[in-house]
């Protein structure tokens, strides 16, 4: 007996659709920030939500959380950026197992010199093609997908200020 679900027609359209429009999207992304900036679009997602925090600082796990991000893979992460000095950790004073990484004056320099170029790269990669009906459109699958499969985490952000989202894309 066969129990498999297969996508219907239009659902393999959008399947392949989907998929074509984020490899693009992320390539190009990840292109630019590596001819500008230097800095891996990984790692740019990482300072972005430091810079979004309450005193640049968030507990590791709610990064990890964050970014959609294992906790091994997010130690690496936050390691290299404390090589570049742009990332401080520090150890969690009511729970030993718990650290901090703060987001420094240089990551934060860092981080506002290479997002003009991010934010230009996105408006033109994902809004400019689009209208606001279909930004909205976008964005409403993209948060039902999200809130089926984020098991708790909270990628969409850490409650910052639009204006402060906008700058830092």
């Amino acid at each position: 007996m066969d129990h498999t679900r297969w996508l219907d027609e239009d659902e393999q359209k959008t399947w392949r659709a989907f998929l074509a429009a984020t490899r693009l999207v992320f390539d190009r992304v990840e292109r630019q920030m590596s001819q500008d900036s230097g800095i891996p679009q990984t790692y740019y997602e990482l300072l972005v939500r430091l810079s979004e925090a309450p005193d640049r600082t968030l507990r590791m796990s709610a990064l990890a959380d964050n970014a959609l991000s294992s906790r091994s893979r997010l130690s690496h992460a936050v390691a290299r950026l404390e090589e570049t000095g742009w990332v401080e950790r520090s150890a969690c004073l009511t729970d030993r197992r718990g650290s901090f990484a703060r987001l420094t004056d240089e990551g934060m320099a860092a981080l506002e010199a290479a997002a003009p170029g991010h934010v230009e790269t996105v408006r033109t990669a994902v809004f400019d093609p689009l209208t606001r009906e279909q930004q909205a459109a976008l964005r409403d699958a993209a948060e039902t997908i999200v809130a089926a499969l984020a098991d708790g985490a909270h990628p969409l952000g850490v409650g910052a200020p639009a204006a402060d989202a906008d700058r830092n894309g």
